[in-house]
């Protein structure tokens, strides 16, 4: 009996351990968006080489906790709820991992309009990217607490962020218009509205990962994330 508490116990303190290590992460690639939204609109080169940097140990994350889960399935033949944690887990540091290089992508866009002696701050970018930091937040909370009723919150603000990218889309579209010299940057800031909208994006997919993992069911309208590379 001994035996079988203690295998337990060790059996319930991998799956807080890798709980641990993966919100650790989440909160990592959270701070990352912030940084990149802020080296962005400040053209901030410094502060965009620390997102750089801060990448290289959102993918050693990755890599660990897939081993982690992967080591736990095989080895310890979790029940069918467990189950849902350890697959929900290994979807969700994929999603993480993306919002990641996204920052990345973000704060190199920065580094390239500081280049082009051109201005970031025309347009609200950092309110549009702290409605994307706060869905993540939302969504690894709703993961840590097993609470599927902060993802209607999630649904909300994935609404925001949808129109908050028209707007300044359109806003961009308008500069265009009336300073053809700026057009460059300008081209830029679209790509950068477009990356901070697809890391909203990936928040959501945390958000409904974390419904199958409580629930059992899986909404189909989940978004697939397309690939993207560094800008």
């Amino acid at each position: 009996m001994q035996n079988i508490g203690f295998v337990r116990a060790a059996y319930t303190e991998e799956l807080r351990a890798i709980e641990h290590d993966l919100l650790e992460m989440g909160a990592r690639a959270e701070h990352m968006v912030e940084m990149a939204v802020d080296s962005l609109t400040r053209l901030d080169n410094e502060l965009a080489m620390e997102v750089l940097r801060k990448d290289d140990e959102i993918d050693e994350q990755d890599l660990s906790i897939e081993s982690r889960c992967l080591r736990f399935m095989a080895l310890q033949q979790p029940l069918a709820g467990d189950f849902r944690i350890i697959g929900t887990a290994l979807k969700v540091i994929t999603d993480i991992e993306r919002i990641g290089d996204l920052a990345v992508d973000v704060a190199k866009i920065g580094m390239k309009i500081e280049k082009e002696f051109g201005s970031a701050d025309v347009v609200d970018i950092p309110r549009m990217g702290a409605l994307a930091r706060e869905m993540l937040r939302l969504s690894l909370q709703a993961y840590s607490q097993h609470d599927t009723a902060l993802i209607d919150r999630v649904n909300q603000l994935e609404d925001e962020v949808d129109e908050m990218y028209r707007v300044l889309r359109g806003q961009i579209f308008e500069n265009m218009k009336l300073s053809q010299e700026n057009v460059i940057t300008d081209g830029w800031l679209l790509m950068a509205i477009h990356h901070v909208e697809r890391i909203a994006d990936h928040a959501l997919n945390i958000s409904e990962r974390v419904k199958y993992m409580v629930t059992g069911t899986f909404r189909d309208s989940v978004n697939a994330p397309e690939a993207t590379g560094s800008a």
